[in-house]
């Protein structure tokens, strides 16, 4: 129960403002004993404190109807234990959701750096980022356009195939979609 609370108080924080305050109080000498570094390390960190509870909480509610499905009783009734039953019968059932979950969160994550970047606490130079393209192509716009939209295609392109790519492993992996 704590666990899901905590999730909750995480999920009730915005990600992009979590974003910005960590991205910049980790710029100078980084965070946690200089564990997080600034740059990809502050945006894998971020990424990561945003993102488990969505996976988490998905996870929580299938364990908790799976546990109540015929084949967790079979299982119990032949003798299995409580750890067998876990690795055998309920995580491969949870596979399936887990990746598809994951595949559909990856476009997310892929704007949240682009973003962050695209507002100076993300990425630094010389490491490439369709966010730091962007702001760095605003100024320059009425002459020379394709220094923004280039990267925006790019960035557009890339989370519409990942979307599509989640959308597919959903329609492939979920057994209710079976014909």
């Amino acid at each position: 129960m704590l666990l899901s609370r905590f999730m909750d108080i995480v999920l009730s924080i915005p990600i992009l403002l979590l974003g910005i305050g960590l991205g910049a109080a980790c710029s100078v000498r980084g965070c946690i004993k200089g564990t997080v570094q600034p740059g990809v390390g502050t945006i894998i960190f971020i990424v990561c404190v945003a993102t488990w509870p969505y996976i988490a909480r998905i996870v929580r509610g299938l364990v908790l109807s799976m546990r109540e499905r015929e084949f967790v009783d079979a299982s119990r009734a032949l003798g299995a234990s409580d750890l067998r039953i876990m690795f055998r019968e309920i995580l491969p059932n949870l596979a399936a959701p887990i990746i598809v979950y994951a595949s559909l969160l990856i476009p997310t994550n892929i704007l949240l750096e682009a973003a962050l970047s695209f507002l100076g606490v993300g990425v630094r130079p010389p490491t490439a980022s369709w966010g730091a393209m962007i702001a760095q192509a605003a100024p320059i716009f009425n002459t020379a356009w394709w220094f923004m939209v280039f990267p925006g295609i790019a960035l557009v392109l890339t989370v519409l195939a990942f979307n599509l790519l989640g959308d597919g492993l959903q329609d492939a992996l979920n057994p209710r979609n079976a014909r």
